[in-house]
């Protein structure tokens, strides 16, 4: 990347005027204090971005305080009003008159408690007291005071300290050291700086993370804080300390670096950068520091070119230009969704990107949907006379759009005003064909919401790498126009859910694609009942089902879903057990030293699955009744999806301000029933699967063919005419797309070409291949396999647990229990016989397209 070096031009007085209007220092903002809003702060109504340097330390002064006499910092501190600058970070806890000098000058502070973190501190009590002494000491000094911006209980842990001590309890006791902060002051914030030789170390209770970042090379420091934001997840990333040293690198390239460094991390959607440091003047041991020069000014505070430059910088912050602005169609397709409407309409009227419309679909509501709009004239408003259906309400939306992007969100969820700006931005600056972002918990959603939130199931985000995405949400993504009209949009099959799934997949399938906008978050309201939670489940189930049939790669024998990539949510995705590993590098001394977390348990998670109690707990409490023997492992197998559901909500995240004391217990009886209830829908919907309209395609020729014992599974056509068999497969799924038959296409890992849906059944895979003869004659042959449904063999496994219960239960009794047995055998009789009308339609559906291509059929002998 090349970012031209702007010149040390001073920032004129009309631009100064204009940042100072937004500043902190505002009469109206002097008493407030900084909050966490999502991935970024808010100071009052507005956000609140991070433009700071590192200040001190220096020699003591006439107090003996680490910190400049009263006259330099106000000389100071007008200068880095000058810079831009709305933070700065101290190494020392400050005095009361350094505050409320700071808060005069529109500063915030970022106070570094210092304690021997450089010994084995966790080894004696001794020192595991004198830290908490100190960080409590700088909270009573600081408390409620307007220009603390945060409380930084620690930085930079030594990695040799950590490997000692152990990475778990060094990431316990910070935690330990933000809890004794907030028992003197609960509203401040609280984080510690961390850097990339301990990067796994993630306490639960801080406010967002900061991270000290050294590089200096434009795309590994670009990669590295993606990375960074993958370990920040949906809490504010900043830098606390990036800088270069004038003496060693020279001031020309600090210029050049400084720029782009700013300019990547506002870019890449952090919530601020702090610079080391402001001045040359640096007191470190007891000693003047005289061999270093990171600087923005010397040490008798003149300014350095590089002054300028970051002063430039800061006054574009963040929002630097998009390389271009292209138009955005926001679709919303709701359905009885006035709950939150209208704080959703209300937020897309105030994003901040120049050229968007707003479409909103009403799917047939017979709620106050078209009255709350009617309230937003910008607003294009259409309505379903009836309701159609997620995707076709999307596809509705897609249709009506102007824009060459489309993105999504839901009727319940309310976009930061900086959403489109992300999404958009980064969506540019890659080649991704689609992008998402974060869907948060609201602030002011309910106790309840908060534990559905961290319940299984939920919408999230799957991650192949730290800028590529498998899956992104629904309530939160969008896309090229040319990529859905090239895809055929959403699938209608999918009324309820999983049109975000397909979406991702089929494009993928194409060879494009996604990524994520780590800033390019929405709110997202969680179901306020545990029984509106369900019954989400419930429609997830179901559109599973539908998935399965479409999309069988990505589904294992009973129907549930298979990710590559790591999913990204606040809920459990099942109870971890081993401990993580970490790589330190060669005697602690690596740079980078990565954390290789274990997955959940699969074991475990099996207990909490719907097939589990059907094919183990409920078979065993039921032979428990006859064979007393069993009844201890009937309760055993009872109470395992109990315990790895309660040790799940054990480990749950709750948000702190939405903690309650019943909260982990719902959480629990969630994680129980979500299972049940999702897997029972699945097979529902797997049972009720719709006819297909290939069933509809009897006609006299395949009626005659019912009765023929040919063999249906192979068919030849000899091709004189040169046609490629590339394209007879081409044609064949033209005709399935106008037919309307389900099927799905090659994308390059399977051994056939396409796969037809033909119950819920049976499927049937096609595989051609192209014999060559000479003088361009060809033999072309097809291969029709049937195969059973994940529902077919999962109703085998069902139906077979459930006769050996039954036998179990009376067989002592009767001998007819017995009886029950040959079901099965009917039953594969049965799936054989739909298998082969399956296979005996394709057939002749092959055989009408070939005739209509001139090719002559070769009847089998």
């Amino acid at each position: 990347m090349h970012l031209k070096i702007v010149e040390p031009v001073e920032v004129r007085p009309s631009e100064r005027a204009a940042h100072s209007s937004q500043s902190a220092a505002s009469p109206a903002h002097s008493h407030l204090r900084v909050r966490v809003d999502g991935k970024f702060f808010r100071l009052g109504e507005g956000k609140f971005y991070v433009k700071g340097v590192t200040y001190g330390p220096f020699a003591p002064n006439a107090n003996g305080e680490f910190f400049a006499s009263i006259e330099q910092t106000i000389r100071d501190f007008q200068q880095l009003t000058e810079l831009g600058a709305n933070v700065i970070r101290v190494y020392y806890t400050p005095p009361k008159w350094f505050l409320d000098l700071a808060l005069s000058h529109g500063l915030r502070v970022l106070v570094d408690v210092p304690w021997n973190k450089h010994l084995c501190f966790l080894d004696a009590d001794d020192t595991r007291a004198e830290a908490i002494r100190a960080v409590q000491f700088a909270a009573e000094a600081c408390a409620s005071h307007a220009a603390i911006f945060a409380i930084s209980v620690v930085n930079e842990i030594p990695p040799d300290i950590v490997r000692w001590s152990g990475g778990g309890a060094v990431a316990d006791f910070v935690e330990e050291l933000v809890s004794a902060v907030k028992a003197v002051d609960p509203s401040c914030l609280c984080t510690f700086g961390n850097y990339p030789p301990t990067e796994y170390l993630k306490p639960r209770n801080i406010d967002f993370f900061c991270f000290n970042v050294y590089l200096h090379q434009p795309k590994p420091f670009e990669n590295y804080l993606s990375r960074l934001q993958m370990i920040a997840d949906s809490k504010p990333l900043m830098l606390g300390e990036f800088g270069i040293d004038s003496i060693r690198e020279g001031e020309e390239t600090k210029c050049e670096v400084l720029s782009w460094q700013i300019e990547l991390a506002f870019r890449g959607g952090l919530a601020g950068a702090m610079i080391y440091s402001y001045t040359d003047d640096w007191f470190k041991e007891g000693m003047q520091v005289t061999d270093w020069a990171f600087g923005l000014t010397t040490l008798a505070r003149e300014p350095k070119r590089s002054f300028f430059v970051v002063q430039r910088q800061f006054y574009k912050a963040p929002y630097f230009p998009l390389t271009s602005t292209p138009m955005v169609s926001v679709v919303v397709a709701s359905y009885n969704g006035d709950r939150t409407l209208e704080a959703c309409l209300k937020s897309l009227q105030e994003l901040n990107y120049p050229s968007y419309e707003v479409i909103l679909v009403d799917d047939g509501s017979t709620d106050r949907t078209e009255a709350i709009c009617k309230q937003y004239a910008r607003v294009r408003y259409i309505r379903h006379e009836k309701n159609m259906g997620l995707s076709v309400a999307r596809n509705t939306g897609i249709n009506a759009s102007r824009g060459e992007i489309v993105a999504f969100t839901d009727s319940d969820c309310r976009a930061d005003e900086d959403w489109l700006f992300y999404l958009v931005g980064d969506l540019l600056n890659s080649e991704f064909t689609g992008i998402g972002g974060h869907n948060l918990l609201p602030p002011e959603d309910s106790w309840v919401a908060a534990a559905v939130m961290v319940s299984p199931g939920g919408p999230a985000h799957v991650m192949l790498t730290d800028r590529v995405a498998e899956h992104i949400p629904g309530c939160n993504m969008a896309f090229y126009k040319w990529a859905l009209n090239e895809i055929g949009g959403f699938d209608p099959l999918f009324r309820k859910a999983g049109d975000d799934v397909d979406v991702c997949w089929r494009l993928q399938q194409k060879g494009y694609s996604l990524g994520f906008s780590p800033a390019g978050f929405v709110w997202h309201y969680r179901r306020a009942t545990a029984r509106d939670y369900l019954k989400q489940q419930q429609g997830y189930g179901e559109a599973e089902a539908l998935l399965a049939r479409r999309h069988p790669e990505y589904f294992n024998w009973v129907g549930g879903s298979q990710w590559r990539g790591r999913i990204y949510s606040p809920a459990k995705i099942g109870v971890t057990m081993g401990s993580p590993i970490i790589y330190h590098g060669s005697f602690a001394t690596g740079f980078f030293q990565t954390v290789y977390s274990p997955g959940p348990s699969l074991t475990l998670m099996l207990v909490n699955s719907f097939e589990y109690h059907v094919l183990i707990s409920l078979p065993l409490l039921v032979l428990s009744t006859v064979f007393r023997p069993l009844l201890p492992t009937a309760i055993v197998a009872t109470l395992l999806p109990i315990i790895v559901s309660s040790i799940a909500a054990a480990q749950a995240h709750i948000p702190r301000d939405k903690a309650r004391f019943w909260s982990r217990p719902l959480v629990g009886l969630l994680f129980f029933l979500q299972p049940i209830v999702r897997g029972w829908a699945r097979y529902q919907g797997g049972f009720r699967a719709p006819a297909t309209r290939i069933r509809k395609r009897e006609n006299l020729q395949t009626a005659l063919l019912e009765s023929d014992q040919n063999d249906f599974s192979i068919s030849e056509y000899w091709n004189e005419r040169g046609l490629d068999r590339t394209e007879f497969l081409s044609m064949i799924i033209e005709r399935l797309d106008r037919y309307g038959w389900q099927h799905k296409v090659d994308a390059g890992w399977n051994r056939y070409d396409v796969q037809i849906s033909g119950s819920a059944w049976s499927v049937l895979q096609l595989t051609t291949v192209s014999e060559a003869l000479g003088h361009g004659k060809q033999l072309l042959r097809c291969r029709l396999r049937p195969t059973w449904t994940w529902f077919a063999k999962a109703f085998f496994w069902l139906m077979l647990a459930a006769e050996l219960t039954v036998i179990g239960f009376l067989g002592r009794e009767s001998s007819w229990p017995y009886l029950l047995l040959l079901t099965l055998p009917l039953y594969i009789w049965f799936l054989a016989q739909d298998h082969r009308n399956l296979q005996r339609l394709i057939a002749v559906f092959i055989d009408e397209l070939a005739s209509e291509m001139k090719l002559k059929k070769i009847e089998q002998k």
